[in-house]
């Protein structure tokens, strides 16, 4: 009698990089993404994916959690409400979204049932899951420094678990590319937001745009400071 055929193995997905140029190879991150199979056979994550945009040879990249429903309607990242204070952020900074990478680790909305508008966080599997796009797209942009939105994305990106209080005022590293962690934009839609909490995000800013040798003018230093 013939042996059992033996099971097939497992085989490891793995990202192929292709393009001459940081946009062509971003390009083709997004078009695996569409149907990464570590990430689709959760069973966890919706269909729709929201990838990335802005500038492929930016020096500064934001990286949020994954996207929400607004980001899911309007397939952009940080959109909505909290795209709009992400815009005034950048703004106050003296720049634009075109001139800065946004991205996200988990590259589709986390699903929950009779989902509407309500988001959840993205598991540690789910992140995990994604992680190799947002390490790709980083060793493709190469900039010169990130900013972690949340707690969630500092736990995905860096491996940290602490509140965002604990872990901003300081500079970590993935991989090598200094990450600042700050407050998400949303948390300044919440009615307990106060100008401390303002101020804090804005602290986290200035030392970004310290790191990357962009002029501060006074009254940029001074925005939400109590007035005597």
């Amino acid at each position: 009698m013939p042996a059992p055929e033996p099971e097939p193995q497992a085989v490891a997905a793995v990202l192929e990089v292709s393009g001459s140029t940081r946009a062509g190879q971003l390009d083709s991150l997004r078009r695996q993404a569409e149907t990464w199979a570590p990430a689709k056979n959760l069973g966890s994550l919706r269909e729709t994916m929201v990838f990335a945009s802005g500038n492929p040879e930016a020096r500064l990249m934001l990286v949020g959690e994954a996207p929400g429903y607004h980001e899911e309607r309007e397939g952009t990242p940080f959109a909505g409400d909290a795209g709009l204070k992400l815009d005034g952020i950048l703004k106050a900074m003296g720049i634009t979204r075109e001139e800065v990478y946004i991205s996200y680790i988990v590259k589709f909305r986390p699903a929950t049932p009779r989902q509407a508008t309500n988001n959840r966080k993205s598991t540690p599997e789910e992140m995990a899951a994604c992680l190799p796009f947002i390490r790709a797209e980083i060793g493709i942009v190469k900039p010169a420094c990130i900013i972690a939105f949340g707690e969630t994305a500092a736990a995905g990106l860096l491996g940290l678990d602490d509140a965002v209080a604990m872990m901003r005022e300081a500079w970590h590293a993935f991989e090598g590319t200094p990450v600042r962690v700050t407050f998400h934009p949303s948390t300044l839609l919440q009615t307990t937001a106060v100008s401390s909490t303002k101020r804090q995000l804005w602290e986290d800013m200035l030392a970004v745009m310290e790191k990357l040798e962009m002029p501060i003018s006074d009254k940029q230093r001074g925005f939400f400071l109590t007035k005597p």
